[in-house]
């Protein structure tokens, strides 16, 4: 039997709402999630950086400058002459997985963290302005393309991470372990050397 993506797509809330109801409640926290994007986005800075020396280079004080006051000054970058998530500029790949697994990543942890579906999205649209705004804006002006679909692709994502992370507290603990490291490795990391979430 097939499902439809209706029918599917309800099976997958019900499986959430099953999981919550019987999970117990995760310690809140929005200092374990911060850290996280922070770590996130310094590795980010840095493999960029190293890839991309001279797209992300911060020699030129001058040129940095200028990106930055017309990052603050003008609306994001969206071109809709061009193919879909390529309205930046930036390869479609780029935008369409890369800023989707950094939200996802961003979403999935503030969810760990006791926090619900909407307010995990907001801190997600937060960071991604933190990133567009604070981090690439030296080299590179603001897209209207990662500041939407970071937060909206995260958080489809992310739900979808974090109910498989979930489901597998029911598990044995080896297959527990596993479905939870290849969901979460990050997370799995940072909780075995001491977060409370």
């Amino acid at each position: 039997m097939r499902l439809g993506p209706l029918a599917l797509s309800l099976s997958l809330a019900l499986a959430t709402l099953d999981v919550c109801a019987q999970q117990p409640p995760h310690r809140e926290s929005w200092l374990v999630p911060t850290l996280h994007a922070a770590g996130l986005f310094t590795a980010q800075r840095v493999g960029a950086g190293l890839l991309w020396a001279h797209a992300f280079s911060l020699e030129d004080g001058d040129r940095n400058l200028r990106h930055l006051r017309e990052g603050w000054t003008q609306p994001p970058v969206f071109d809709a002459s061009r193919r879909i998530f390529t309205w930046d500029g930036d390869r479609w790949q780029i935008n369409l997985v890369g800023h989707g697994l950094m939200g996802s990543e961003l979403y999935l942890r503030a969810r760990q963290c006791g926090h619900n579906a909407l307010a995990s999205m907001a801190f997600t649209a937060i960071a991604s302005a933190v990133w567009e705004y604070g981090v690439e804006v030296w080299n590179a002006p603001p897209s209207a393309n990662d500041l939407v679909w970071t937060p909206l692709g995260g958080a489809l994502l992310g739900e979808l991470r974090f109910v498989t992370w979930e489901l597998a507290g029911r598990l044995g603990t080896a297959p527990r372990a596993i479905v939870r490291a290849v969901v979460d490795p990050f997370g799995e990391l940072e909780r075995a050397l001491g977060t409370g979430c």
